[in-house]
């Protein structure tokens, strides 16, 4: 797998670094770290990652809500992060999902699982319908 740049959105700030230090041991690089869901729908549009890994509850916000939000400027591939992936599961059945905590191999695995995926689904703004959307 080539070097991605990865943005991870969590708001428990040392697992953020260790789980950045962990994605740089893999090869990759973080493009930033953010803790609210506003700031990471910022920082994706800034440093449009290959990758997000995503805390689904955040302190500020939620991380389903901000990948929702990403979505509609174009398809990010991502990997959600909880430490119940039953209620994720229920609202979004065909997303990449790691259960905390994890092992550096259970990281590498979901990663490779987000981007061979074959569509990523969008949700519209207008209808709340989902369309599947090619991965670049």
């Amino acid at each position: 797998m080539s070097a991605l740049r990865v943005l991870v959105v969590e708001d428990d700030a040392m697992i953020g670094m260790l789980l950045a230090e962990m994605l740089a041991g893999m090869g990759h690089k973080v493009c930033a770290i953010e803790a609210t869901e506003a700031d990471a729908v910022t920082a994706a549009a800034r440093c449009r990652p290959d990758l997000m890994i995503v805390d689904v509850r955040l302190g500020d916000g939620s991380g389903i809500d901000a990948v929702t939000e990403i979505h509609r400027t174009g398809p990010v591939p991502h990997v959600f992060v909880s430490g119940d992936i039953t209620a994720v599961k229920a609202l979004r059945p065909n997303a990449v999902i790691i259960q905390k905590p994890y092992r550096e191999s259970d990281l590498a695995r979901v990663i490779r699982r987000a981007l061979d995926a074959p569509a990523i689904v969008k949700e519209t703004p207008r209808n709340q319908r989902t369309i599947p959307i090619p991965v670049r």
